[in-house]
């Protein structure tokens, strides 16, 4: 494509009105009509049979496309407001889809090495739900002074779902210290309720496993709304700015 662009530039004056800077407009509007198509997929059609061909071709295609949107206008800024439009919308689909396949095979393999519980997304609320009632129960016979910890710094953190950005760079973030206080909690209670403290500290650790897939199932769910508005905002500008070539 860029030898194209080239050699067709260096022989006469390049246009995206005429000749090859139509071409590879018309190259580009065709293939983000088949990237549209995309959520429509059957994972065996054809030609490509199976899910993971189809993805490929959605990101490698989306990739090539936004190219030929550039050797489009001749590597040229635009001069005009849809101009700018379509060039920054297509520059954020591209690059929000390429953020959002990395996300899409880094994060399962990360929470697959990192973490001991496995959830959906949907059902971890009512998880988090039972592992407090699990250390309720636990506390149903403990001392003054047990109960004191569990109600002052224990509960309130297994109560609900606590999502953070700081899981996105390390899924293991914080397990030190909030083990801490169950570390020190063990040397002043009786040997015969250390146990309780360590079942307590085992489901601290499987709740901030939901709190991680929360997280990290989350940023999945939400660049959908950051990458999908915009592509379909790009078709919706391309049909008007094909139709006003078309037309004047």
């Amino acid at each position: 494509m860029l030898v194209t662009w080239a050699i067709g530039a260096r022989l006469v004056p390049w246009s995206p009105k005429r000749g090859l800077g139509l071409a590879f407009g018309i190259v580009a509007a065709l293939v983000f009509v088949f990237e549209m198509a995309y959520p429509w997929r059957r994972s065996r059609a054809r030609p490509l049979g199976t899910a993971q061909r189809w993805l490929q071709a959605h990101v490698y295609l989306g990739a090539l496309a936004f190219l030929a949107v550039l050797i489009h206008s001749g590597f040229h800024l635009p001069g005009v407001a849809m101009g700018w439009a379509l060039l920054l919308l297509s520059l954020w689909t591209t690059a929000s889809g390429l953020v959002g396949v990395w996300l899409q095979k880094w994060l399962p393999i990360v929470m697959a090495e990192g973490l001991r519980v496995e959830a959906l997304y949907e059902r971890i609320p009512a998880l988090v739900e039972h592992l407090l009632k699990e250390a309720d129960a636990l506390m149903g016979n403990a001392s003054e002074v047990l109960d004191r910890f569990y109600t002052t710094e224990v509960r309130a953190r297994l109560a609900t779902v606590e999502p953070s950005w700081a899981y996105l760079l390390d899924v293991r973030a914080g397990r030190e210290r909030a083990l801490e206080p169950f570390r020190r909690m063990s040397n002043f209670v009786d040997p015969a309720e250390k146990e309780i403290v360590n079942d307590l500290s085992q489901i601290r650790m499987e709740k901030m496993d939901l709190d991680v897939h929360y997280s990290l199932q989350g940023i999945l769910r939400r660049w959908l709304v950051l990458h999908v508005p915009p592509a379909a905002l790009l078709m919706a500008l391309l049909a008007v700015h094909i139709l006003a070539w078309a037309l004047y």
